[in-house]
């Protein structure tokens, strides 16, 4: 199943293996501290959900989250330097957020670098609420840097 969303055309649709290429050289772009190639193949191995954005024809961005026990975690989103600030990010993240409730996920879980203020703006906007710290939990150039607990509630 794709979504499309507004001109230019937007493509939303499920991570395939043929992705991982284009995933990893995202991934390499965008973090310093990258995820490697077979941490997104055994993401799609074990059945996380694992989706994509295409903006004119080009992967944008991706975004992996795991479910069970009512509950989930966003375990990595990124959209690609050159495509931010165009609500890709929102509109990715949302659409893993409706694919969550329909798997009756309660609540959604993610870190965030404190450092990382767009990405806190963005799920601020979204309804996530800080719920804690986790010390020393990201690699970082020198030493280690915490990560903010974040979590929605997807129950009416």
């Amino acid at each position: 199943m794709s979504a499309v969303l507004e001109s230019p055309p937007v493509f939303l649709r499920p991570m395939a293996e043929e992705d991982l290429d284009d995933i990893m050289a995202l991934e390499t772009k965008n973090y310093d501290f990258p995820w490697t190639r077979q941490i997104f193949a055994d993401c799609l191995r074990v059945g996380y959900l694992c989706h994509v954005c295409e903006l004119d024809n080009n992967l944008a961005g991706y975004c992996i989250m795991s479910t069970g026990a009512s509950e989930a975690h966003v375990l990595n989103i990124c959209i690609t330097k050159g495509c931010r600030g165009r609500g890709l990010g929102k509109r990715l993240l949302a659409h893993m957020l409706e694919l969550a409730k329909q798997r009756q996920v309660g609540t959604v879980f993610l870190e965030v670098r404190p450092s990382n203020a767009a990405a806190l703006a963005l799920y601020d906007k979204m309804g996530f609420n800080q719920i804690g710290t986790r010390l020393d939990y990201y690699p970082a150039k020198v030493g280690r840097e915490d990560a903010i607990i974040l979590a929605k509630s997807l129950e009416v």
